[in-house]
């Protein structure tokens, strides 16, 4: 599947929010799936502790979006695994 692409195609204003249910303590960094409620299963490699999965999550979205961290900023989150998370491409 094509995350990106997936991603992009939901942008209104130069924004999108994307629904994630993240895994961490994975061996790789990667997107795996979509859930049938449309959120994206990313896994993470950094533990949840001290916001390092959550770090890894930006650094990994901004490289994977060729975007600055900045455009990355969360909503909210249920859990610690479910996380909306606001993209805004019109920074820079």
């Amino acid at each position: 599947m094509d995350f990106k692409n997936y991603i992009l195609s939901s942008i209104i204003d130069n924004k999108v929010v994307i629904k994630l249910k993240v895994s961490s303590g994975a061996k790789n960094t990667e997107f795996f799936d979509i859930m049938s409620d449309w959120v994206i299963k990313v896994r993470v490699k950094s533990i949840r502790e001290k916001w390092k999965a959550n770090k890894e999550l930006f650094s990994y979205l901004s490289k994977y979006l060729d975007i600055k961290n900045s455009q990355i900023s969360f909503i909210s989150w249920e859990t610690d695994s479910f996380k909306n998370i606001l993209i805004d491409f019109s920074k820079k």
